[in-house]
Parts: structure tokens; C-alpha cells; sequence
């Protein structure tokens, strides 16, 4: 993967956060001749990356190059979108879903297409390549430290911004630390166990970099269930089903998937992929109103005609299931927000019954935490902020930034991943492009 020019003397590079994308940003370092010393507050690197691996490591996603791209949203982006965003579009034409795949088949992890276009690791784990490529980068010089928590201080010793002193809190003390270059990937501000906790926002603010607020994305949205479904079906699965609003645009979204019931409302992959759109409405009127369809593979006039069949003495759960296959969590979904006297009416009239199940209408009052969310949306603004090719802070040359404390988003399904181990590279290079500069400046060479 290596395509940087070898710096000659060796500069030193720090890298704060042991993540993917810092974790990348140290192997092109590295490659390109620098030397790189990486800190992190964890005891030990990519805890959120092992994580999230807990189930089987989506890595990336294998659909084409153009419909890959326009899954991310950038900054202030309006809902709805055709277009790829830029500059992630940039990103991964550096290191696209093949070269992901390639590079973990040279740490000798092999993968394979799921039946989604979600591309996963043949053993389905994170931790044996992360071992891997922890072991190459250890080859490579790479010196960890961890329990090392950034305090926010960096100082220029020069007006052109190299080099860098830094503090950090150690477990030995305070730290002061020299570098010439300075790669930031300090996540943005989910799981903030796992290190993720945006500490780092008003740091860079306060000199002057522009930072969106940090807020959920790929979380959990919120619904006032009634008690009976809470206690009795919280974590009961919604598969087979659709979703549908209108977003802030005036444009429809309607999508199948699968969600989870919570005690709080609805999670789930699903959700996740509306996710923008719904923090959207939910920003701009308080509560966003979604449509259900729980048999999206029949169509209306085909659930009417099931539902006027006679039911003789079957109970109304059993009429649903043997003409309709619905049961569960889905048929007591049907009563949800329905006094006795509307439910009686309800049963009474299979056109609007059907009517009900092919578009349940529910109204989220919000979004889960920002701590529960699976990423966040928010951080330094890739337009303001930063410099086109390098993602270096335009207030603080020499420092750069990568992975999710940028202001960019999208679903899970590989995207994340993608994009944060692409910004990685593209922060490296940048860095290694401003180091070589720096190296010509002051040496004469024209």
C-alpha cells in the first residue's frame, strides 16, 4: 500500500488514538520513512474496533464504487442527497472496498461477500487482524504508548507550526512530547468507554478550528410505548418490514429491513440507515412521523381479502396469523395507541385494518444518547476547517485529522470502517506531503 515518498532525515510523528483510522495513518507514516510513536488513553488499541468485530466484523461492502459513495453524508449536507459526497468520495478513491479486501489478505485475513454485499472477515472475528496488523506495524517501528490521555495542550515552537510540543497525562505523571507533524484520530462521540468521548472538541475550538456539535447517528430512536408492549416485547425482533416517511425535503424514504422493539422505541439496521434523515425531522419540528409496513411483500388488495374472510370462532391473534402469517410482537403492534372501543371498530373494517398493517403509523419524540450510538454525526468541518487534500486544521498547521471527529456520516454496513481507515491514509499522506515541504524550505532545495 505504499505510494509516499521516503523522508530523509526521519521526522517524528505522533499519532493520538489507537483506532483504525490512527492505526492506518501510522502505517502509511511509516511507510513513507517517518518515524511514529502512537498514544492512547486505553489500556490497549482499538477497543472499539474489537467491539464492534463482537459479532463478525463487517469490514466494508462490496456494492459498486458510485452507490458507495453516495452513502456518506459531509457536514450540513441536506437529507436526500443524489449526489456522492465529497470529500469522501476523494478518500476512496485511495483505498476503496477492493484495496480494504486486499490489504487484509496481506495480513493474511481472508474474506468473503455475504449475501448482502457486506464483506466480513473468513473468520467472522476482529481480534486476529488486528493482532496481525498490530505485529507488522510493531515490525515497522510503530512505539505504542498507552494510558496516555491527551490534555489538549499543543504548542508551536515555531510560527509554521513544527514542531509541536504536546501534553498528556501518563501514568507516570505529566508528559511533555515533541513532534514534527501530528496526526489527530480521536473518534468522535459514541462509546465514550471505549475512549470515544469528544473531550477534544473545545480544545480545538478554543484555537480557533470549526467544529460541529457532536450527535447521534446509527443509534436508537424513541417511541411512548404503552406498558404492555415495554415489559413484554422490549427486544423482540421486527423482521420483514418496511419504513416510510417523508424527510425534511419533501422527499419519501421507504426502505425494507429489520429493527428491534427497545424499552425506549426502535433500533436496528433499519433505523440506522434513516438515521440523518429522522435527526432531521426530529431537529426541525421535535418528533418525526414514520410509517410501518408489516407484511411488505403483500400487497394492500391481498391483505384486505385475508382480513374479510370469516374467522368463526378463531381469536383475532389466530385470524391474523393463518391468514396473514402475522404474530408476535407484530400483531400486538396493531393494538398499539388504540383504546378498546377503536380496536373493536378496527377489527370490524378489514379495509382500514389492512390500511393500519401495510402503513402503521407511529411518531418518535427523539433520539437515543449520543453514548449509545453505534457512531456519531458532527466534528472538525471539512470545508472550514480543513485543507482540501490533507485534512490539515488550516489553524494549526503540521496538525492533522482522521476517522470519526471529522464532520462526516453514514449507515453501518462497512461504510464506517471504510471511511475512517480511508481518512487515516489520506491524513498520512497529507502529513507526509507537509513534512517533505518543510524538508525542502529549510534545506534551500527549490
Amino acid at each position: 500500500m505504499s505510494d509516499a515518498s521516503v523522508l530523509s532525515p526521519s521526522p517524528c510523528v505522533v499519532v493520538i488514538g489507537g483506532g483504525p483510522a490512527g492505526l492506518m495513518a501510522a502505517q502509511v507514516l511509516l511507510e513513507g520513512g517517518a518515524r511514529v510513536d502512537l498514544y492512547d488513553a486505553m489500556p490497549s488499541v482499538g477497543r472499539k474496533f474489537l467491539l464492534a468485530g463482537k459479532g463478525g466484523l463487517n469490514l466494508t461492502h462490496a456494492e459498486p464504487a458510485a452507490d458507495f459513495a453516495r452513502r456518506y453524508r459531509v457536514g450540513p449536507t441536506a437529507p436526500g442527497h443524489d449526489q456522492p459526497a465529497l470529500p469522501v468520495g476523494d478518500w476512496l478513491q485511495g483505498l476503496d472496498a477492493q484495496a480494504i479486501r486486499d490489504w487484509a489478505a496481506g495480513l493474511g485475513i481472508s474474506t468473503f461477500v455475504g449475501s448482502s454485499g457486506k464483506v466480513f472477515p473468513a473468520e467472522m472475528k476482529a481480534a486476529p487482524l488486528l493482532r496481525a496488523w498490530l505485529q507488522r506495524l510493531r515490525a515497522a517501528g510503530l512505539r505504542l504508548h498507552m494510558r496516555h490521555r491527551w490534555t489538549g495542550a499543543c504548542e508551536a515552537t515555531q510560527p509554521s507550526g513544527a514542531p509541536w510540543q504536546l501534553g498528556f497525562d501518563a501514568p507516570a505523571g505529566p508528559q511533555q512530547v515533541r513532534a514534527d507533524a501530528v496526526v489527530l484520530a480521536l473518534g468522535g462521540g459514541s462509546w465514550a468507554r471505549l475512549g470515544s468521548d469528544g473531550a477534544w472538541v473545545p480544545w480545538l475550538q478554543d484555537r480557533g478550528v470549526t467544529v460541529a456539535p457532536l450527535q447521534a447517528a446509527n443509534g436508537g430512536v424513541e417511541l411512548p410505548w404503552s406498558d404492555h408492549l415495554r415489559e413484554r416485547h422490549a427486544g423482540a425482533p421486527l423482521k420483514g418490514v418496511a419504513l416510510a416517511f417523508t424527510d425534511v425535503t419533501g422527499r419519501r424514504f421507504h426502505r425494507k429491513g429489520e429493527a428491534v422493539v427497545t424499552e425506549t422505541g426502535l433500533e436496528g439496521s433499519l433505523v440506522y440507515a434513516a438515521s440523518a434523515d429522522l435527526r432531521a425531522l426530529l431537529q426541525r419540528q421535535g418528533h418525526a412521523d414514520i410509517e410501518l409496513d408489516l407484511l411488505p411483500t403483500r400487497p394492500l388488495h391481498e391483505v384486505e381479502t385475508a382480513l374479510a374472510r370469516g374467522r368463526g370462532a378463531r381469536s383475532w391473534s389466530n385470524h391474523l396469523k393463518e391468514q396473514l402469517g402475522l404474530h408476535g410482537v407484530k400483531a400486538v403492534l396493531l393494538r398499539e395507541g388504540l383504546d378498546p372501543a377503536a380496536w373493536t371498530a378496527l377489527q370490524a373494517d378489514p379495509v382500514a385494518l389492512a390500511a393500519r398493517i401495510k402503513a402503521m403509523p407511529l411518531r418518535l419524540t427523539g433520539l437515543r444518547p449520543i453514548d449509545e450510538a453505534i457512531s456519531s454525526a458532527g466534528g472538525v468541518g471539512l470545508d472550514a476547517a480543513t485543507t482540501d487534500a490533507g485534512l490539515m486544521l488550516r489553524a494549526l498547521p503540521g496538525l492533522f485529522c482522521a476517522g470519526e471527529m471529522l464532520d462526516w456520516e453514514a449507515p453501518t454496513g462497512g461504510y464506517l470502517l471504510t471511511a475512517c481507515l480511508a481518512s487515516g491514509r489520506v491524513a498520512a499522506r497529507g502529513a507526509l506531503r507537509w513534512l517533505a515541504a518543510a524538508q525542502a524550505a529549510s534545506s534551500g532545495t527549490p
